[in-house]
């Protein structure tokens, strides 16, 4: 029950769903994940020129510690504090802390403010409401001139995830046909990666899978 004398139910709530999520799920290194960079968002991004990047649904940083790391001065947002505040304390240790602002925010009614150089999307789903396609689609506007939109997503549920299952309100795990068809994009992007991508992972209990990931990387023309 909350303040005002209305239930909230944490299940559905996005906020407070994600708070208990990294609050209640944390392992004995203190994260939910491993802190580790995707390896789609490694993949695509190593080699291009380093410049602003903006990560949503940053997590607890894992792309953003990298992407710093790496030369980017990074802007991350995501819903959770707690999740936040993992990433912030890692980037103060890793000496990155300066290079990485973190934003607590929600991305259902989040509208961009600036443009980046590489705006990036790592496995933006949620077994809770989440208007993904509307995000994406921000997400693209936020991209400056000659910049890259970036968009990592579940090719196939992983073992274990709700989104296995079919008992909440999101769509189907989208293809990368289907993302780039949502994102309603103009002639002057360009389409450099578009690509459903095997990868073997240890899962938590030890177990080695397969995982698949929807890999879409688009430029945006530079106007000249």
């Amino acid at each position: 029950m909350s303040d005002s004398g209305h239930s909230v139910d944490p299940l559905t709530d996005p906020a407070e769903f994600w708070e208990a999520r990294y609050r209640s799920t944390r392992g004995e290194h203190g994260r939910v994940w491993s802190g580790q960079v995707n390896a789609a968002v490694e993949r695509e991004v190593t080699g291009l020129t380093p410049g602003t990047a903006l990560d949503l649904g940053c997590g607890e940083g894992g792309d953003a510690l990298w992407l710093a790391a790496h030369g980017w001065t990074v802007t991350a947002i995501d819903i959770s504090a707690a999740a936040l505040d993992v990433g912030r304390a890692e980037a103060q240790r890793a000496g990155l802390a300066d290079r990485i602002h973190w934003v607590r925010g929600d991305l259902s009614t989040w509208e961009p403010t600036s443009a980046f150089d590489l705006v990036t999307s790592a496995f933006l789903h949620s077994p809770v409401e989440l208007p993904r396609d509307e995000v994406l689609r921000r997400a693209a506007s936020a991209v400056a001139p000659g910049g890259r939109l970036l968009v990592v997503g579940h090719g196939a549920a992983p073992p274990g995830s709700k989104l296995r299952h079919h008992d909440h309100d999101g769509p189907p795990l989208p293809t990368t046909d289907e993302v780039l068809e949502s994102l309603a994009l103009t002639d002057e992007w360009i389409t450099e990666t578009r690509a459903m991508v095997e990868r073997s992972a240890i899962w938590r209990d030890g177990s080695t899978v397969t995982l698949v990931d929807a890999v879409l990387r688009v430029r945006r023309g530079s106007g000249a």
